[in-house]
């Protein structure tokens, strides 16, 4: 999966236009599993940074309840 400047949205509004393209049968045949791996990689990234987000969140909570004394 092509990752480099992908951003969380950027891979999502891709990812609607892939879920839009199979539900209204704009995708043939030929093209379908090529989408649907696309799409595959693009939820994979997208769990990866939300993931990495909440983590980075977190810990800054912390530290914001835990200043360094």
């Amino acid at each position: 999966m092509e990752k480099t400047n992908l951003t969380y949205e950027s891979a999502y509004k891709e990812l609607a236009e892939i879920a839009q393209e199979i539900e209204t049968e704009a995708v043939s045949v030929d093209v379908l599993a090529e989408k649907v791996k696309r799409a595959s990689d693009l939820i994979e990234f997208c769990q990866t940074k939300l993931r990495a987000t909440e983590t980075e969140v977190n810990k800054i909570i912390k530290q914001m309840e835990n200043p360094p004394a």
